[in-house]
């Protein structure tokens, strides 16, 4: 990587490399002395007397896209470094061409172009060749804090300096030049790519690892298409179908509880699963779980593995008050049900076609409930009903008279209540 100087160092390189073009191609028998500078536009004397001249500006730092965020500085606990990512830059120069004399600024621009075009890259070579004699850039310009580093360490950097042209327009240029408040002189932009400036603050090595902890696990992804029965009641069994659905350690997560079948429900087509207790009734989520075992010995761990899409289960509740129930007109109806009731769930129960809710808990009432209570209306019409009770929009189950030989149509015979 390179010093802080490495900004510094380009420039240099890039005077060096113009100097030796232009002193090779003896330029001085047509346009006369030739001065190769690094100043600002506006403090270079320009009128009557101009000399002639090349000048290099650098006129913009930027981040170099490739390289920012190929990591960012990190502290341990103790505040003290244990990474140092390098500082990408590309600089931008622009060429600029002073004539004593006619066609002296386009005979300089032409022969400075063809320099670059011809050296497209600061080569290693070149970085030391240029700091092997007198240079503007010379260590005394390091700090004392960093006597390990020098100019010429942009030799060494891991990606070498690109030379590439950028051709501004015109607004760039007017632009370019009115916030230099200098005259305009024929000019050339040039990139140079790109530029990798680390710190020397030392930084902390983290020790080797004795026992490689490395687990190496086939991605795989199971995939759900369907559950059956869609509708089911407490303890009921459910199947997963579907495809993949056998991992290294299965588990099938419902309503967020996590279960594990039994080694020989499953398989990568279907999981045979008898819901476990705790779930609420409703609609409750359905995913199988590849947990991947790791450490020494290997152990599986939650949140390690592979999750399947999310299917539907429709958990009904069901009524539990023993039968025969009636109640009277303008009272409460009292009825115990499975699973517990939520208290953030919404309930309702069901005389015949007539829905009566129930009404929320207090905020200070249990987290469940196995009763729901709703008040029969005193305009009730007395008789006998089919009785449901409805938790998060889930319906529980009629009984069905299995003994009915109807062809069209299945007779429900319960549960029922009575209405006095």
């Amino acid at each position: 990587m390179s010093s802080p100087l490495a900004i510094a160092t380009v420039t240099a390189v890039l005077k060096d490399l113009l100097n030796d073009g232009l002193v090779n191609s003896d330029l001085s028998a047509s346009v006369g002395t030739v001065a190769v500078s690094a100043l600002p536009p506006d403090r270079i004397s320009t009128g009557t007397d101009e000399p002639s001249r090349l000048n290099l500006f650098l006129y913009q730092v930027t981040a170099n896209p490739g390289w920012r965020n190929e990591q960012y500085p990190s502290r341990d606990p103790e505040g003290r470094r244990v990474s140092g990512p390098p500082l990408p830059l590309d600089l931008h120069y622009l060429l600029t061409a002073y004539g004593a004399e006619d066609l002296d600024a386009e005979i300089l621009l032409g022969y400075a172009m063809q320099l670059l075009h011809e050296m497209p890259v600061l080569t290693p070579d070149l970085i030391r060749r240029t700091f092997s004699v007198t240079s503007p850039v010379t260590d005394k310009l390091m700090p004392p804090s960093v006597p390990d580093r020098n100019a010429a360490d942009l030799a060494d950097q891991v990606e070498t300096c690109r030379i590439a042209p950028r051709y501004l327009t015109t607004e760039e240029l007017s632009r370019l030049w009115s916030a230099m408040q200098a005259r305009y002189r024929p000019s050339m932009a040039y990139d140079v790519s790109v530029v990798l400036i680390e710190a020397t603050t030392p930084t902390r090595a983290a020790l080797p690892v004795r026992v490689p902890a490395l687990t190496l696990a086939t991605l795989g992804h199971p995939m759900i298409d369907d559950v059956t029965p869609a509708v089911a009641l407490p303890g009921d069994t459910v199947t997963l179908t579907g495809s993949g659905l056998k991992g290294a350690v299965t588990t099938v997560r419902v309503g967020g509880i996590e279960t594990l079948p039994g080694p020989d429900d499953v398989t990568d087509a279907a999981i045979s699963l008898t819901l476990p207790g705790g779930l609420r009734a409703g609609v409750n989520p359905v995913q199988v779980v590849h947990q991947v075992p790791v450490g020494t010995p290997p152990v599986p761990h939650a949140g390690v593995g592979f999750e399947s899409n999310v299917a539907a289960l429709v958990l009904a509740p069901a009524v539990t008050t023993p039968q025969p129930i009636t109640v009277a007109r303008d009272t409460d109806l009292n009825l115990t049900v499975t699973p517990p009731v939520g208290r953030e769930q919404r309930a309702a129960i069901l005389v015949g076609e007539t829905v009566l809710a129930v009404p929320p808990r207090a905020p200070a009432a249990p987290e469940t409930s196995t009763t729901i209570t709703a008040h029969i209306p005193s305009g009730a019409t007395p008789g006998t009903y089919l009785l449901r009770v409805q938790v998060d929009g889930a319906l529980s189950a009629l009984e069905v008279d299995d003994n009915d030989a109807s062809p069209t149509f299945e007779q429900y015979v319960g549960p029922l209540i009575e209405v006095t």
